[in-house]
């Protein structure tokens, strides 16, 4: 059994993956992390004590961190000082955070990914035969829409998008398009256009159950793991 830990547990994701995870007999949940910030956190859910103190996760196997990069970067230090590894799904992490990612890696195991969708991860892989077979003949864009609680603009996702595009096609993405509205979960469109046709590719999210099921796809195949850093796709074997 995977002893689990979740940081933001409080959060629309934390709950989601909390809510999941219950409901898997692969897992016990061991610690639950929340901000001191955060108004009206409960001192239980579950059955669990919710902790401020990155301390509560020794004994854990896994911990599944969405929540900012400050609290990411510091479960980080605890992840690696009792032996923990990560599930890291946060965006907006700078250059220097992602490196301390990286390094990390070295001592516990990491799947970093700015999107754990399986739906998603399959579309990155659609991104990389599009942009092989138009190579530069064709434009590249990007469009992206988040509900209006997502502060980073543009998404992890789109960014990776646009990473894989640009790898491939040896083409420099011309754009990406970020809008915020209302509740939406994740919408995600990159088009390639040329003279005479246009191609799109779209991934539509329909709630956030696709991101938390995901994740602990992503704990499971951690917890076979002693150290390395992964993203999902290592994880979905679509590499």
């Amino acid at each position: 059994m995977i002893k689990l830990g979740i940081s933001g547990c409080q959060g629309r994701m934390g709950q989601r993956i909390t809510a999941l995870a219950l409901q898997d007999k692969a897992f016990k949940l061991a610690a639950l992390l929340e901000s001191q910030q955060r108004p009206d956190v409960p001192d239980v859910m579950h059955g669990v004590p919710v902790a401020f103190n990155a301390s509560v996760l020794k004994g854990s196997h896994v911990l599944i961190e969405f929540t900012s990069p400050e609290a990411t970067i510091e479960h980080l230090e605890a992840c690696q000082k009792f032996g923990v590894n990560m599930v890291i799904g946060t965006t907006g992490l700078s250059k220097p955070q992602i490196a301390r990612i990286k390094k990390a890696s070295s001592k516990i195991a990491v799947v970093f990914s700015s999107n754990m969708s399986v739906g998603v991860n399959l579309v990155f892989g659609l991104i990389r035969q599009a942009a092989l077979i138009t190579a530069r003949k064709y434009g590249i864009r990007l469009t992206e829409t988040h509900h209006v609680h997502k502060k980073d603009a543009p998404s992890g996702t789109a960014k990776t998008m646009a990473e894989i595009a640009e790898r491939f096609s040896k083409t420099k993405v011309k754009e990406i398009g970020s809008l915020r509205e209302g509740e939406v979960v994740g919408d995600h469109t990159i088009i390639f256009e040329s003279p005479v046709d246009l191609i799109s590719i779209h991934h539509h999210a329909k709630t956030r159950d696709i991101f938390a099921e995901g994740a602990l796809v992503a704990a499971k195949f951690l917890a076979k793991k002693k150290k390395g850093l992964f993203n999902m796709q290592d994880v979905l074997g679509l590499k």
